[in-house]
This record gives C-alpha cells, structure tokens and sequence, in this order.
C-alpha cells in the first residue's frame, strides 16, 4: 500500500504527460471530443504534478489523453472539415511555400503550402499541391494557382492537381536564409563540379532539391538521404565542432557559439518537420549540458515530440519526415547504446563502431515505417553508411573552404577545389554503385499485425539488453 504513496520525479511527469498528450493528438483522427475538454483535463494534469504520488497517475494518463484529444480534435475541425465540402471543385489557392519544392516521378513539381487562403478566404492547415514542368517557385514565394481539389493524405488535409499557376511573388527580404543558401551554393559551384556540388551543398545546408534525380534515388536506394536532408545528423556534427571549438575559451561562448549554429542551420534549411525535432532536441540537449543537467532520452523524447505536435498538430496525423525523424532518434539513442554496451562492454566505440551501430540502430526502429509507406527495404544501408557517413564531417568542411575561398576570390582556386571534388566524387560513386547492384533493394509487404510484432519483439530485445547491462541512458546526449 505504501507503493501508491511514494513520490515521482517531475521529469518522468513530463514524460508521460507528454507521451499521452501525444497519443491524444493521434486519436483524434477517430475520436472527436468538444474544446473545452482539454481544459477540464488541465485541472487533472495540474493536481498530478502537484500531489506526484503513484496512485496519482490514472488520473494524468487520462487527462493528458484527453487534452491531446481536445487539442487534436480543435485543430482537425478547423482543417479537414473546412476542406471536405470542396472536394472536386476547381478552387483558386494561395499560399507561401513552406520547404523546397521537390520533383515527384512523374516528372511534376511538388509544393507544400501555409498561409493558405482558398478564393480570397483564410483557411487553417497545410496544403499540397502538383504542378507540371518546373515553375520559377522557391520557398518563402507566396504563388496562386487554380486546380482540382482532392483528397488529402498524411497531414495534408487536401491536395491540388494544380492546371495553371496563376503568378509567383517573391517578397522582400523574404525567406532570408533560402537566400542566403542559394548564394553561397552558387559560389560553391564556380568551384565544384555537379552532381559533387550539390552533394556537398547538401551536406551543409540540407538542400535535397539541388541533387540531380539519379543522384537522389541512388541516395535512397542506398539508405543515405538522411545525409542530405536537413536533420539532426548534420546539426549534430555543426554543433559539436562549435561546442569544442570554443571549450577552451570559455563554457559560456561554447553554448552561445553552439546556439548561434543552430539558430543559423534552422534558418537556412527552414522549418521542416525533421529540422523542427533536430532544432529542438539539439537545443534542449545544449541547455543540460551547459547547466550540468542529465537528460534521460526516454524524457527527452517524448517531450520533444510533445512540442513539435503543440506548433502543428496535423505531424501525428501521417507526417512521414516527422515519424522518420523521431524513429530514427530513437535508435540513435537508446538501441544504439544498448547494442554498443551489450556486445562490446564499457569500452568506447571508435568512429567505425559508433557509426555502424547507429546506422544498425537507426535501420531496425525505421524499417516498419518505411516498408509500409514505400513497400521497399534497402539491403546496402548499413555498408553504404560506413563507406560514407565517416567522411561527411571532411565533406562539409572542403565544401565549406570552397564556397568561402570561391566568394573571396583568391588565386589557386582549383587547386584548393581539388580535394573537395575527390572526396565527393568518390560518395558519388559510392552510392551510384551500391544502388545498382541487383539485391539492393526488395520489394517488402507485410500485415501491420506483422509489423506490430516486430516492434513488440524490439522493445522485449532492448528490455533484456538493458536488463542484462544496467545501462545508464542518462549520460547519452547527442551533442556531445
């Protein structure tokens, strides 16, 4: 009896809190409660994290759920519903392009709107739109267009098979660091030859949509797109070079410095599902780290995903850039370690282990995801990432010297661009390889019952790891 009585961390509240509030939110798809149910439940939240006793928790799940819910259910009517009478008509929309537009395989140009207004009316949510051929369109351009309204899919409560693009404005500054990224990758590219070019300015800057489209599906192919996506891979290795860049000075100037580059990186590569949680947990981790706090992954994680769907709630609701991400992070942080811990004791993995049992990681928590939105698996993931992935750091320093070198104009610029175009080259030819080998990749279709006892049999894995190691995940944190 005396169990019920005993006290709970705040910091495992907020977990659970968080996780509810997220599993709410996903609910609310199916079930639909009024608004002012998730404000009754913030009376049952508030009580739990004041009373913090175990017989106290009930009463949070509930209530968590139920805000989620209430949450969720707000935001769906004010979108999906809105949208739902206007299936099949041909509508005007405008809107501001929310990431880089990206080619589809047939050939059309894909665009994510916000801000959206349907014939001169604003209206809630995000929207997807196809256009033929290439359009002059770039993110932060506000673009009308009139087509065909259909169903949505994902976190998109509607589509537009767009017929014709009505006019394209760019404001001014606009989108600052889109211009600021394009910039500097056309002075990349007076240096670097393509595709190299565009690989290394993905590298930096995230920009999947410069890549030629050989280039991006052997990318995926090989299982190396997350490379050069704007992810929490790239700001992981900016930041950590800036935290030890300016350790020696001062702790203080490491965080701010290391702040800045995130704050930098966000800006140039925009606000994309993957980049918002990367932002996020990369900022949070700093903050631990510069206060001397240790952040347990299973708070971290469900609180970083609590935030990014209280800013936009539709990423529960089928975001596949949002599920990959916090999948993927997952891996990274907890089977990764466990695997490491497990097989190899308390020694500390070198750059090879490390980054072969984060790529093995990362690969078992996504395969579900991916094998059910593609219907695809890649069978040269994991030696295409160690091929690779230990010399994307180097990749982006030389394209980094090459786009500083191109904009100041010193002599010897080939020469300079030299070790650069080798060391691309050779990914290139990595990835083209390895994508073209005839076992590359399978075709995988399985039940999600199938699916779901495949996580079920991870988790008891990792459960036994853990319980036969005793691994202490409070001393993980990704930017150190």
């Amino acid at each position: 009896m005396w169990r019920v009585r005993l006290k709970i961390h705040s910091s495992w509240l907020i977990a659970l809190f968080s996780a509810c509030f997220v599993g709410g939110v996903a609910l609310a798809l199916a079930v639909r409660v009024p608004w002012f149910v998730g404000i009754v439940a913030c009376i049952g939240i508030a009580v739990s994290f004041i009373v913090r006793t175990v017989y106290m928790l009930p009463i949070l799940i509930i209530s968590s759920l139920s805000l989620g819910l209430g949450y969720g259910s707000t935001h769906h009517l004010g979108s999906r519903e809105i949208y739902a009478g206007r299936i099949g008509e041909v509508i005007q929309l405008q809107g501001r392009i929310k990431e880089d537009p990206s080619k589809t395989s047939s050939g059309a140009t894909s665009l994510q709107l916000e801000n959206v207004r349907v014939n001169s009316k604003e209206t809630p949510g995000f929207v997807y739109v196809s256009i033929r051929g290439s359009p002059e369109a770039k993110r932060g351009d506000i673009i009308t267009v009139t087509g065909q309204a259909k169903p949505g899919f994902g976190n998109f409560p509607i589509s537009i098979s767009a017929t014709k693009l009505d006019s394209v404005v760019r404001p001014i500054p606009g989108d600052v660091g889109r211009v600021v990224r394009d910039w500097f990758a056309d002075k990349v590219r007076l240096l670097i030859d393509e595709p190299q070019a565009s690989l290394g300015i993905g590298f930096l800057t995230g920009q999947k949509s410069a890549l030629p489209e050989d280039l991006s599906e052997a990318l995926k192919i090989a299982g190396l797109t997350h490379i050069v996506v704007a992810s929490g891979y790239n700001l992981t290795i900016l930041v950590r070079l800036a935290r030890r860049l300016f350790l020696k000075v001062s702790k203080f100037l490491s965080a701010v410095s290391s702040g800045v580059m995130i704050t930098i990186f966000m800006a140039i590569t925009g606000l994309s599902p993957s980049m918002t949680r990367a932002g996020l947990v990369s900022g949070i981790s700093l903050m631990a780290w510069y206060y001397g706090h240790r952040l347990h992954p299973f708070i971290l994680l469900p609180f970083a995903a609590a935030v990014t769907i209280a800013i936009n709630p539709s990423y529960a609701w089928g975001d596949l850039g949002w599920q990959l991400s916090f999948a993927a992070f997952a891996g990274v942080m907890v089977v990764g370690p466990l695997l490491q811990r497990y097989f190899f004791g308390t020694k500390e993995p070198g750059v090879l282990r490390q980054i072969l049992g984060e790529t093995i990681a990362a690969h078992l928590v996504t395969i579900p995801i991916i094998a059910i939105s593609f219907g695809t698996i890649s069978h040269v993931a994991i030696i295409a990432n160690v091929l690779v992935v230990p010399l994307v750091p180097l990749a982006m320093l030389l394209t980094f010297i090459c786009g500083i070198w191109s904009i100041a104009g010193l002599a010897l610029a080939s020469l300079i661009a030299l070790p650069a175009n080798w060391l691309l080259s050779y990914m290139v030819q990595v990835a083209t390889f390895v994508s073209e080998l005839d076992w590359a990749q399978s075709e995988l279709t399985l039940s999600g019952w199938v699916w779901a006892g495949y996580v079920a049999a991870l988790v008891g894995i990792c459960f036994w790891m853990w319980r036969a190691t005793k691994f202490d995940f409070s001393g993980v944190n990704p930017i150190l």
